[in-house]
């Protein structure tokens, strides 16, 4: 990967800038802002944790993403007086004046963010950020936080199902540009899908901010606009050696193309001579670069015959033409048939490398399709995704939230009607059960692939993995031990409680899943003791059991309400 230069940095800095002004935000925001201001409690501490409740695509894990872009975010978070002039217009007509004030000298100074690391392996409930500082800020960074996480996140994880799908041996290009939410949503997928596990990506700008490689072949518009070998020009190529004067590759391809329905037993006469015209106009814009889409009329009677008198004409000359795109039909099918003539091609006409051309596959491939594609044979190289993986067809939202779980050091819950939104009170470190084989390699690109890899075979399942019990070590994921002891703690209640959780009679009751989910994906959320420097442990993840005895109002409150 080409690393992105110091104008592409400058660029991205400055792209965050613009995608994400400080008022891309809710309404709402500011009026409670307001009203912490009006209050006089603006400026009390106060921890927001982010996360999402459910694996996406009814899989088991997701891909934390998104974190890069709210560092910029909070780095350039200011009001301009543009800003505050708009603000007054639509704020009502009660709001204090001296609220524009503070609103237009406040900044991100006094905000601390721990995070997971980007591009980790993360799980349902466990807390992917934490915000803390004064109660008006955090709030106020609450959706242009969640709009910078959920869709990178989301089509981060949705790459690395794709990739899972496909298997290790087939390159995977990334070309949803057109297909996304607007060109913001099409930068982003192409960012975030490079490090979910593509390989390269059609968007230019993406190659140029985040230094992706990008690839290209052609549309089927760019053979339709030939409609004869007149219009080929120039006609004329220089052999790669530079030995030759220009050679006439009109006449040099027409040679080749009837030895090739000669090898094949093809009728030259259903030849499409526009498609020759456009495949030899490419060819000689670019000998090194030719990968020609070969569907445009007729893959058997014409596209391919014609690509192989192209390809033929550039080895003669020395160069190295690259192979074909498929478009439509059935590509497992077609992709056997064209490496059969590959293979024809290189016995008969002594090229060797000419049977490992690229096939490449393109036809709205979607995770099922790619998990198919696995299932048959075919001879497909590169897959090309587009629609189904930028747009996330099969769950539009991760539907991370961002909750308040303390204020001025005491911890605050949200209980809720529904049961699925209630919170879990205080702030947390969070923790990675790691199989006695297992390491913890999530920070750059290759080292999500390989730690995808690691995954138990359950959670790389594409459909909800079955609960199991594993033998694990601790690892922390974010932030210190304080005390040896609390290590110690901890490992006599998982010890304790790991083999029995699933069975226990409040598990049951509440139809709560959480902490098992957790058990099953080799994460355990740790907490630290509600203000007493003790120790806090969950055996139901919402529903509270302690372990040591100092017990405070609210988690009185938890037990009355759960009845244990």
């Amino acid at each position: 990967m080409a690393a992105p230069s110091s104008q592409s940095c400058t660029a991205l800095e400055r792209s965050i800038r613009e995608r994400v002004p400080t008022l891309l935000t809710d309404l709402y925001q500011f009026t409670m802002a307001y009203a912490y201001w009006r209050s006089g409690r603006h400026n009390e501490p106060a921890v927001f944790e982010l996360f999402f409740r459910d694996n996406p695509f009814g899989g088991g894990f997701s891909l934390f993403s998104g974190m890069h872009d709210c560092l910029l975010f909070l780095q350039s978070f200011r009001f301009t007086d543009e800003d505050v002039e708009y603000l007054r217009s639509v704020l009502p007509p009660a709001t204090d004046p001296a609220f524009f004030l503070f609103l237009r000298e406040l900044d991100c100074s006094g905000v601390t963010l721990h995070s997971v690391p980007e591009g980790t392996v993360v799980f349902a409930r466990v807390p992917l950020m934490e915000v803390s500082g004064p109660l008006a800020v955090v709030q106020l960074l609450e959706t242009s936080l969640l709009c910078l996480v959920n869709y990178a996140s989301l089509v981060c994880s949705n790459a690395a199902r794709f990739r899972l799908a496909a298997g290790s041996r087939r390159k995977l290009l990334e070309m949803g540009l057109r297909r996304a939410q607007g060109p913001d949503g099409g930068l982003t997928a192409s960012r975030y899908t490079y490090v979910g596990g593509f390989d390269m990506t059609s968007n230019v700008q993406a190659g140029f901010l985040f230094g992706i490689p990008v690839a290209g072949t052609m549309a089927h518009s760019y053979v339709t606009s030939f409609s004869s070998l007149e219009e080929v020009w120039p006609q004329t190529l220089v052999a790669a050696n530079g030995d030759h004067d220009n050679i006439d590759l009109i006449s040099l391809t027409k040679g080749w193309l009837g030895r090739v329905c000669e090898l094949l037993g093809a009728e030259s006469g259903k030849i499409h001579e526009g498609e020759l015209a456009a495949f030899l106009s490419y060819a000689i814009a670019y000998p090194h670069n030719f990968l020609p889409v070969i569907d445009s009329y007729s893959v058997t009677c014409s596209g391919l015959l014609n690509f192989c008198a192209v390809a033929l004409s550039l080895f003669e000359l020395e160069y190295s033409p690259l192979g074909v795109r498929l478009d439509s039909g059935d590509l497992c099918r077609q992709s056997v048939e064209v490496r059969h003539v590959f293979r024809l091609c290189s016995e008969q006409f002594s090229i060797p490398a000419f049977q490992s051309l690229l096939i490449v596959g393109t036809n709205n491939i979607s995770e099922y399709s790619m998990a198919e594609l696995n299932k048959k044979e075919n001879e497909i190289d590169v897959v090309g995704v587009g629609t189904h993986l930028v747009t996330c067809t099969r769950q539009p939202s991760l539907g991370c939230v961002y909750k308040l779980v303390e204020v001025r050091g005491s911890p605050r819950m949200k209980f809720s009607e529904d049961p699925e939104k209630s919170t879990v009170p205080g702030r947390k470190a969070v923790y990675r059960m790691l199989d006695t084989e297992g390491e913890d390699t999530a920070e750059t690109r290759e080292k999500v692939q390989s730690s995808i890899q690691t995954l138990h075979p359950r959670h790389k399942r594409l459909q909800e993995p079955d609960s199991y019990i594993v033998s694990f070590k601790v690892h922390l994921l974010c932030g210190d031990m304080e005390q040896r002891q609390e290590l110690d703690c901890l490992g006599y209640w998982i010890e304790r409680h790991l083999t029995c959780c699933h069975s226990h009679p409040a598990f049951l009751q509440c139809k709560c899943t959480h902490l098992y989910t957790h058990l099953c994906t080799h994460t355990l959320i740790y907490y630290k003791a509600l203000g007493m420097g003790g120790v806090l442990d969950f055996k139901v993840c919402i529903h509270l059991l302690i372990i040591k005895s100092n017990i405070q109002n609210v988690q009185m409150q938890l037990f009355s309400r759960l009845n244990l």
